[in-house]
């Protein structure tokens, strides 16, 4: 199959192009580099030293045998770009990761907020309406998030995508019908993601845009068997306040010397899933593409839960790293129970990596091995979710 991974210079984005190219798919990534700019405008860098793309791809061609094409393009601004390049290459599926994707960093500032607000929702409406413009039959993948739930559910499994509801009539009697799961968004990035879902909606009922959305669960892990053939293929690793994820953070604080920061109780239930899994779960979703006709196919992308002051208890228990419980910047319940249903992947017969101790070891030696590459000023999260915590004049919009 042809398709466009568009984010593909990402944490998500870059191992899935790898991966989905060493399944002999014809790969092409589409990407601004604004992840790499957001670096500099934060200034911090990745703790693993990321290639430009041109030596990323020339690298992939050596160790892979493999090509992959590389389109710089804005796909929240550049529509008619996006349509010219979709009519000219004709994929069979689009691959979206080209979204702000740090909760933290949606909530930094006003700026931020509208960055994100502008870039997600602008980007996910221009692949669509490109779809419909050049009248192709493609499918589109959408990397969403288990945010879009909500962490509040009281123990209440989490469907998949969609529940079945009961409505009274005026006559008493009742009504089946099978609705959106109400969505719950923590921060401004989850909400661009539950208009997201929005958009699915009604491109699929208007236009008969076949999509899949894939929410997903925290990723954990950093490298793939394809990322690991050559230290110029590395994948990012993410570590600050605003876009390191929960356990590769606690592993890399532990690599450092750096206590474990627990926000608040710590009893925040999280999915989790591995990078590795991620890969394989975006390659079968694209290639079970919902049939012309079908709903919007929602996935739960997630392995297992866990509770955060777990986590860093088992850290500590390895590493000997001390844990420091820090005030919560999110606006969140101190505890809550998270149950997921995953039934659809595990019926394509994916068998999910679970977070075992040797599996951490990677990302603990990686941490090691770069921990010269981390500046400790920026390992705390400084966000804040409400304007009581953010005094001080408006940002420049």
């Amino acid at each position: 199959m042809k398709v466009l991974v568009l984010g593909g210079d990402g944490f998500c984005g870059w191992p899935t192009s790898l991966y989905l190219s060493d399944k002999g798919h014809d790969v092409i990534i589409v990407d601004n580099m604004s992840r790499r700019k957001i670096d500099i405008e934060l200034g911090v860098e990745s703790l693993t030293p990321i290639r430009p793309m041109d030596e990323r791809l020339q690298a992939w061609q050596e160790v892979g045998g493999r090509s992959i094409g590389f389109v710089d393009l804005d796909v929240a601004t550049d529509f008619c770009e996006l349509c010219e390049l979709i009519s000219r290459e004709q994929p069979d599926a689009i691959v979206h990761f080209a979204e702000q994707r740090a909760a933290p960093y949606s909530m930094k500032s006003a700026r931020t907020k509208n960055y994100t607000i502008r870039n997600n929702l602008c980007g996910t409406h221009n692949v669509l309406n490109a779809i419909v413009e050049t009248g192709l039959d493609i499918h589109l993948v959408h990397l969403g998030t288990m945010g879009v739930y909500g962490y509040g559910t009281a123990g209440i499994p989490l469907p998949e995508g969609y529940q079945t509801v009961y409505f009274k009539k005026p006559d008493g009697s009742m009504q089946e019908r099978e609705i959106i799961y109400p969505p719950d968004p923590g921060s401004v990035y989850h909400l661009t993601k539950t208009q997201d879902a929005l958009m699915f909606q009604f491109y699929n009922k208007n236009d008969g845009v076949r999509i899949t959305d894939l929410h997903q669960g925290i990723v954990w892990g950093t490298q793939t068997d394809q990322t690991t053939r050559d230290e110029r293929l590395i994948n990012r690793f993410d570590y600050d306040g605003d876009y390191g994820t929960v356990l590769n953070r606690f592993l890399m604080q532990a690599a450092v010397g750096y206590p474990l920061t627990v926000h608040g109780a710590g009893g925040q239930t999280r999915a989790f899933i591995h990078i590795r899994d991620t890969v394989e779960c975006i390659r079968l979703a694209m290639e079970n593409p919902p049939a012309a006709g079908d709903r919007v196919h929602i996935l739960n992308q997630m392995a297992e839960s866990h509770r955060l002051r777990d986590l860093a208890a088992l850290i500590s228990r390895l590493t000997g790293a001390e844990i420091r419980h820090v005030p919560n910047p999110r606006k969140e319940d101190e505890d809550n129970e998270l149950i997921v249903k995953n039934e659809k992947f595990r019926s394509l017969g994916w068998e999910p990596v679970l977070l075992e101790e040797g599996l951490l070891d990677e990302i603990y030696n990686i941490a090691q091995k770069y921990s010269d590459r981390c500046d400790k000023n920026r390992i705390p999260c400084h966000s804040t979710w409400t304007r009581s915590h953010q005094p001080g004049i408006p940002e420049e919009q």
